[in-house]
This record gives C-alpha cells, sequence and structure tokens, in this order.
C-alpha cells in the first residue's frame, strides 16, 4: 500500500533485529536463539549464588502444579519459561498444547508489521482534487482518501480543513467523495462479541477515533438530553449519522440498527442513572469520517456537500495531508493499551489479504516460514476466540527478538519493584488469560502463559458475553497466578 516514505513493503530478513525501538535495548546474546531445544531434566532449583552453594543453600519455590490448582481455574493451563540466551526450556507445562491468545496475539502481529512494513511506515491521509483550484474553488472532486491509519483522530481532520482554509479553498464544483479501499471493509472484528462494545469496532481504509462515536446523555426536568459527537481534544462535531434513542425497559441494554444509512441505538433507561457517557462502536467508519470532516470543513467557511463514497485508485493534486506516527510509536500503544483496531489495521496493511481470517491466515503462514512455530490465527488482535498457538511456540516466537520488550508494559510480580521485573503483554478474553514477554534484571527469561477454560466460555449467551457471572473473579486468579509463576522462575533461575 502507498505511505508517506513510498509504497510497498520493506521486507526485513528473517533474522532481523528491531534496531532503533530503544537504543541499547537489544541484547545480541538473545537473537537468534533456537526455537527449540531439549528439555532439562526437571529439578527443585540452582543455587542462589556461589557462597550459598558452598554452604549448601538451594533457593525454594513452590511447585508450580500447586500454584495451578490453587488458583481454580478449571480449563487448562499451559506455560513455557526459556533461557533468554539460548532459547533452551527451563520449565513448561502443557507447553504444546494450542491455546487461546486472546490479546497476547498482538505481540506477534508487532513482529509481522514490523518485518513486512519496517520501522519508517507510516499510514497517510490526504486531501486530494481533481481538478485544479480557481477562485478558492476546486475544479473537480474533493476526495478525503484514507489509508487505514487507526490513530487517525478528529482534531487531525480539523487540521487539514484548516490546511485547505490557508490554501484559500471556499468550496467545490464536483462531489465530496470519501475513498476508503486501502483496506478491506470489515463490519466488526469479532461477530460474537456484544453489539455495543467500542473495543469491537468496524475496520477499513477510513478509520476515525479508533471507529467510535461518542453517546453522552443527562436526565433533567424535562426528560434526557442526548448528544452524539465525534470529539477529540480541540472538536467536538456533533454527528447525524448516528442517532440514540432512551427506552423504558431493563433489558437488553442497548439494540442496534442500519436502516437507510444511519445507525441507530435504543438505551434501556435503567440502566443510566442520572448522566454519563460512553463511546460507541460505528459500523460505516468511512461515512463518519466523510460527514465529520464535512463539518469541520464548514466551520472554516469551506462548503463541501454530502460525502460519498468512491473505490479504486483516485488521482489528482494532494491539497492536504497528515501521517501516522512511525510504526514503533504505533506498535508501542497496541501493546500497552491493547487497541484492537491498531492491531487489525496494522496486520491488513502487512498482509495485503482481503478479509481478516485471510490477513491471519497470512500471519499464521509468516511465523511458521519465519520462526518455525505453528499457530492459527483468525485475526491480529486476538480477540477472535479460535486462535490458537503454544506456550512454547509464543515464547519461541520473541526468544527470537528481545527488542519487543521496550514496546511493552511492566507487569507487577510479588518482587513489588525489587530485583527483576517482568515486560510482558497480557490478554483477556470471557474465561481466557494470556501472559507473555521478558524478565530482566538477572538472568534473561522468556515465558509465555496461558489459561483457557474454553468449555465454559462457549456455555456463555450473547447477553452474557460482556460481563459473565464469576468472570472477573476467575481473571483475577489468572492474574494472581501469572505473578506466582514469574516470581517462581525468578527464585529458580537467577542470574
Amino acid at each position: 500500500m502507498q505511505g508517506e516514505f513510498g509504497s510497498g513493503r520493506n521486507h526485513i530478513g528473517r533474522r532481523f533485529v528491531l534496531a532503533g525501538l530503544l537504543a541499547g535495548a537489544v541484547v545480541p546474546a538473545w537473537a537468534n536463539a533456537p526455537s527449540h531445544a531439549p528439555r532439562p531434566r526437571p529439578r527443585p532449583g540452582v543455587p542462589a549464588s556461589p557462597a550459598a552453594s558452598a554452604a549448601g543453600v538451594r533457593p525454594t519455590a513452590p511447585a508450580a502444579d500447586v500454584l495451578i490448582d490453587k488458583a481454580r481455574l478449571g480449563g487448562r493451563v499451559s506455560y513455557a519459561v526459556l533461557d533468554g540466551r539460548s532459547g533452551a526450556l527451563l520449565e513448561g507445562h502443557g507447553e504444546s498444547l494450542a491455546q487461546p491468545p486472546a490479546s497476547v496475539a498482538k505481540a506477534i502481529t508487532a513482529l509481522y508489521a514490523l518485518a513486512r512494513l519496517g520501522q519508517e511506515f507510516r499510514f497517510v491521509t490526504r486531501v486530494v482534487a481533481t481538478g485544479p483550484v480557481q477562485g478558492g474553488v476546486v475544479q473537480g472532486d474533493l476526495i478525503l482518501l484514507g489509508a487505514g491509519d487507526p490513530t487517525l483522530d478528529t482534531d487531525q481532520l480539523g487540521d487539514l480543513a484548516a490546511s485547505l482554509k490557508a490554501k484559500g479553498i471556499r468550496g467545490v464544483r464536483g462531489r465530496f467523495l470519501v475513498n476508503a479501499t486501502a483496506l478491506p471493509g470489515i463490519d466488526q472484528i469479532d461477530p460474537d462479541q456484544p453489539a455495543h462494545v467500542g473495543y469491537n469496532p468496524a475496520i477499513s481504509g477510513l478509520n476515525l477515533n479508533f471507529n467510535r462515536v461518542h453517546f453522552e446523555w443527562k436526565r433533567g426536568k424535562s426528560g434526557w438530553q442526548i448528544g452524539m459527537d465525534a470529539r477529540g481534544q480541540r472538536f467536538a462535531p456533533a454527528v447525524r449519522m448516528a442517532r440514540a434513542r432512551i427506552v423504558e425497559r431493563n433489558a437488553p441494554l442497548f439494540t442496534y440498527d442500519l436502516t437507510d444509512g444511519q445507525e441507530r441505538w435504543t438505551v434501556a433507561s435503567s440502566s443510566l442513572g442520572k448522566g454519563g457517557s460512553r463511546w460507541l462502536p460505528v459500523r460505516q467508519p468511512e461515512r463518519y469520517a466523510g460527514e465529520v470532516f464535512q463539518t469541520l470543513c464548514a466551520a472554516q467557511g469551506i462548503a463541501l456537500p454530502d460525502p460519498h463514497r468512491v473505490g479504486g485508485v483516485s488521482g489528482g493534486t494532494v491539497l492536504a495531508h497528515v501521517a501516522s506516527p512511525p510504526l514503533p510509536e504505533m506498535l508501542r500503544g497496541m501493546l500497552r493499551h491493547s487497541t484492537n483496531i491498531t492491531a487489525e489495521a496494522i496486520g491488513l496493511a502487512a498482509s495485503g489479504a482481503g478479509s481478516l481470517r485471510a490477513s491471519g491466515r497470512a500471519m499464521s503462514d509468516w511465523l511458521q516460514a519465519t520462526h518455525g512455530v505453528e499457530a492459527s490465527f483468525v485475526d491480529h488482535s486476538g480477540l477472535g476466540g479460535n486462535s490458537r498457538i503454544s506456550a512454547a511456540g509464543m515464547a519461541a516466537a520473541l526468544v527470537r527478538v528481545p527488542g519487543l520488550a521496550s514496546l511493552m508494559r511492566p507487569f507487577p510480580t510479588g518482587t513489588k519493584g525489587k530485583g527483576p521485573q517482568a515486560l510482558a503483554k497480557t490478554g483477556t478474553l470471557n474465561f481466557v488469560s494470556g501472559l507473555a514477554g521478558y524478565v530482566s534484571g538477572g538472568r534473561p527469561l522468556v515465558f509465555a502463559i496461558f489459561a483457557a477454560d474454553t468449555a465454559r466460555r462457549e456455555r456463555l449467551s450473547g447477553a452474557e458475553r460482556e460481563r459473565p457471572a464469576g468472570g472477573p473473579e476467575w481473571t483475577r486468579r489468572a492474574r494472581t497466578l501469572q505473578g506466582q509463576l514469574i516470581d517462581r522462575w525468578v527464585t529458580l533461575y537467577p542470574g
């Protein structure tokens, strides 16, 4: 796809290194470690230090089986911890079992995107004129041309409108078109999710505000006051293509309908209290972006007709453009905030596939060919519950690219800030919890932990999926187990 720095993809070899993510972050001894190694003999521990060894003192840690049984997660728990230098498997439990990774899949998406797109890659959104500008009027069509940027927001569209005004543009003789064909149009990432959750938006070549619209309500003496807008930090234009209506009922909480191009929501009054707000997904992202841009242009004195969608290649003169951050910065935000739309847009750009499932399959094939790791991904965010990878496979991929740690968040363990710390990517679905990453500060370790009670997950009805009974408690126990396992490894495998 086309980017600000030219077209095509930057193919990096099998043993690429993430130079520049953080200067000095890459530990050469970790790179290119074997993806598989003979399993060592089980042992209770290793000497904590030469002095301790001479005194006959050995570290102790709770047995992994005891910790897993105590967590009472049901289903299956698997993990693998590797030596960060050699890639040798230090300890495992069901490490070859294919498990749903949830958002831990984003770590593989980051590796895939860096290999396929390169660190300098950016998405660029352009405003294109198909004819000359005469007397402040475009003598042709004006096109809002998307590249799939998942970070595009209302303020950036406002800046594009201001750029047009600075060029003296006041209107257009032809049409106002939106072109979102840089990426395939996808109605939602996972159709099994509740309709109203903002983390399951549509994907297209024109994405705005993570493809969410801001819904705000307040109860007054004369009834409900409702607002739908595309707010940013500096602009908050009202939105016409999405509407909400409050209905006197207890359930369901939300209903959604798309009729004549308008997205209509109804909301149960019993759940709203006196006031509040939340972000709702939009299913027509290019129409959403076009309407918001039209409103922002009007505020600058630029009259545009209503937007219409167009496909194919849009040629003409670029009047204004805005670029996303460079790829590593987008990946850092994706891994630290687990933004699903960022993962999907970047993964689709990397694969060039025509559907999300085909794109996930392309990433799986790349992982096998590049790192010798078998996996089956149905998307790039991990939101779809049918993706599978083993703990050993996940850790084997991560051990080859230690620089990825610089993009991850600290994971709290029992060390409480003292000694080795974990940098990791978490993943959570209903009754699925994953964690994978790196431990530094002593002996470098690379690990992956997956827990999943898929039978319990599959029994959930649609109404139960947003907050199932017992779900938060299950997730807390899984997170506690993950911290306990990391503490165990730090104790048993010191520097």
